[in-house]
């Protein structure tokens, strides 16, 4: 059992404010997955595998070596298990689904409405885990999602030769949706490390066989195509995604999944910059309101 004397020190202002600057780090780490993504030559239900099955060796390690007891356990029951592996198959969900999605859309649309999970987090989290929340975090919440779309200018566009890609796209959303609220679960009784090793190699034992019945190139034709794979594996993924399950910990999943759309801010400019696909003038005011969106949804957060 989680030792209850410890758990106060989980939301102190201290340990709030590093979960927060943890959450954003992590944000910005996983707004390169697209690109690397763009730039992979293997098929997207491969690349989804490659991401945590290259990751795994050093989040395993990380599992090993990092200090034992204190307010984390090992899993040991079949109901552990069991919400591990539900973790794990929503992430599968989401990296599958949303893989596809780029290759049918742009890269502004899949990574804006995959990050479209508020929509589906707050109330979920509202009524299964009691969450709170005021209508400042309502507001906020809007306005952030507005400011993504704002943000995006003319390289987000709705249009039915984008339709199934945008589809997809969405669809990811209530996965990556399902993956925050599992983890944010899972962090009360089990550490960041466990949590990503095991989910991670749920993810990778159920992506393979599908990737091997795709039909698509499952290994990278060059050195070249490895090196993007470990960016992705060891960068977005054991880095970036670590660093949000981290922040989960301390900060209510809603929020958490609200501040996560600075990510496809920082995905579409980075697009714009290496993939040359277009951004509007508008990205400046899209950037100031998803900040003032984050901003009200934090103070409206209990």
């Amino acid at each position: 059992m989680t030792d209850s004397r410890v758990l106060p020190a989980l939301h102190t202002p201290h340990a709030q404010r590093l979960a927060l600057i943890a959450l954003l780090a992590g944000a910005l780490s996983i707004a390169f997955a697209p690109i690397f993504v763009r730039l992979s030559d293997v098929g997207p239900v491969a690349i989804a595998f490659w991401r945590v099955a290259l990751s795994a060796p050093v989040l395993a390690l990380w599992m090993r070596l990092e200090p034992k007891g204190g307010r984390s356990r090992a899993p040991s029951t079949p109901r552990d298990f069991a919400r591990l592996t539900l973790a794990g198959l929503c992430f599968a969900g989401d990296l599958v689904i949303w893989h596809i999605s780029i290759g049918y859309t742009s890269v502004a649309n899949a990574t804006l409405l995959a990050n479209f999970a508020p929509l589906f987090v707050a109330p979920v989290a509202w009524f299964l885990f009691k969450e709170r929340f005021t209508s400042r975090f309502v507001v906020g919440m809007i306005l952030a999602l507005a400011g993504a779309l704002i943000l995006m200018g003319e390289s987000f566009r709705l249009s039915a030769d984008h339709l199934f890609g945008d589809a997809l796209g969405l669809l990811t959303a209530v996965f990556y949706g399902g993956y925050i609220l599992s983890v944010g679960h899972l962090r009360s009784e089990f550490s960041t490390a466990t949590i990503m090793t095991w989910s991670g190699g749920i993810t990778a034992v159920i992506l393979l066989p599908l990737a091997l019945v795709s039909g698509q190139p499952l290994f990278p034709a060059n050195s070249d195509g490895w090196l993007v794979l470990a960016g992705l594996a060891l960068f977005s993924h054991a880095g970036g995604q670590s660093l949000i399950a981290y922040a989960l910990a301390h900060l209510p999943a809603s929020f958490s999944s609200v501040s996560l759309l600075l990510q496809p801010a920082a995905a579409a400019i980075l697009a714009w910059l290496l993939l040359n696909e277009p951004l509007g003038a508008l990205q400046a005011a899209g950037a100031a309101v998803i900040l003032v969106g984050i901003l009200l949804a934090r103070r409206g957060s209990r």
